[in-house]
């Protein structure tokens, strides 16, 4: 695949999808879980979503239960589980796998387009984030430990 755009996807509705639809916007594309320490980011990404959102922005969210068992739910119960807790409102897909053999190729591609520390590209955890400018380049990738908050200037500055 030449881009982020071209990759199948299957949405958390069950239908099979690519990114097409977000070409020309700034994304952030993050692998979700629902029971990690770090799930509270949910609240910082909904609200980045909704600040930027008509300017061009999405969040896009890739459940993930290869750390710690901490997404084992079906796509129904993460889905309901976003929307009550959190109010997501951002776009949601099919639960897949980020590491290994069985790694998504949307996140084989992400993870060679921004390696992590030391030049690895394995995803260390849940809430790794990949932000994607209005090209479709891959131009960072943050930890776990960023927080919504944190990156908020390095989306605002891709928004111009």
């Amino acid at each position: 695949m030449s881009d982020v755009y071209s990759f199948p996807v299957r949405t958390i509705e069950g239908s099979d999808a690519t990114l097409e639809p977000f070409r020309k916007q700034v994304l952030l594309i993050v692998n979700v879980a629902s029971k990690c320490g770090f799930t509270p980011q949910y609240e910082g990404l909904e609200l980045l979503y909704r600040k930027y959102h008509e300017r061009g922005f999405a969040v896009l969210g890739f459940p993930c239960d290869q750390f710690g068992h901490q997404e084992p739910g079906d796509e129904a119960e993460i889905q309901k589980f976003c929307s009550l807790t959190y109010e997501v409102s951002f776009p949601m897909y099919a639960k897949i796998a980020v590491n290994g053999a069985n790694a998504h190729p949307l996140y084989q591609y992400l993870k060679k387009a921004q390696t992590g520390v030391l030049g690895t590209e394995a995803i260390k955890w849940n809430f790794t984030k990949f932000l994607v400018d209005r090209e479709g380049q891959v131009v960072n990738r943050f930890a776990p430990t960023d927080t919504p908050a944190k990156i908020d200037a390095d989306i605002a500055a891709l928004l111009h």
